[in-house]
């Protein structure tokens, strides 16, 4: 396949679940940085760019969780998971959850009168960061990234 046939890339049967994982993970982590950075500064601006990059990464897990388990289906005929891919998915879909949980945390603090974000969403956010490290991390070895030529 030559690296600019865009036909190939974008009808590839896992290419779109490749492509979109990229958004929300670099949301999440960027609305986590500002997020603390508003913690340390109480900076109400960089409060507001991390709720609203939290909301987004928590919304675009559907189409990502939708493509993974749409390549599953192409790619391997729906067989039955395991090992790594099996780690994947349930790693995928326990960050989702915390990404939700974690966005609506945000969410309703905002709609109530607090003006403070609870203390404890701060290690949520870094578990969060973790978890999406390691199931990038068993993406990597399905999608053939860590292999040398």
């Amino acid at each position: 396949m030559h690296p600019f046939d865009l036909k190939s890339a974008l009808l590839a049967k896992h290419a779109q679940h490749v492509v979109l994982i990229h958004f929300p993970i670099a949301l999440f982590l960027m609305g986590f940085l500002f997020d603390l950075r508003a913690q340390r500064t109480k900076n109400a601006a960089l409060a507001v760019v991390a709720y609203y990059n939290l909301i987004a990464a928590a919304l675009f897990t559907v189409p990502v969780l939708l493509t993974g388990l749409l390549a599953w289906q192409f790619v391997l005929g729906g067989h039955k998971l395991k090992g790594i891919l099996l780690d994947h998915l349930v790693l995928a879909v326990t960050t989702s959850v915390l990404l939700w949980l974690i966005a609506w945390i945000h969410f309703r603090a905002k709609r109530s009168s607090a003006e403070n974000l609870p203390l404890f969403r701060l290690p949520l956010e870094f578990f969060a960061t973790a978890l999406i490290t390691l199931t990038g991390h068993l993406g990597g070895f399905l999608s053939g990234a860590n292999l040398s030529n």
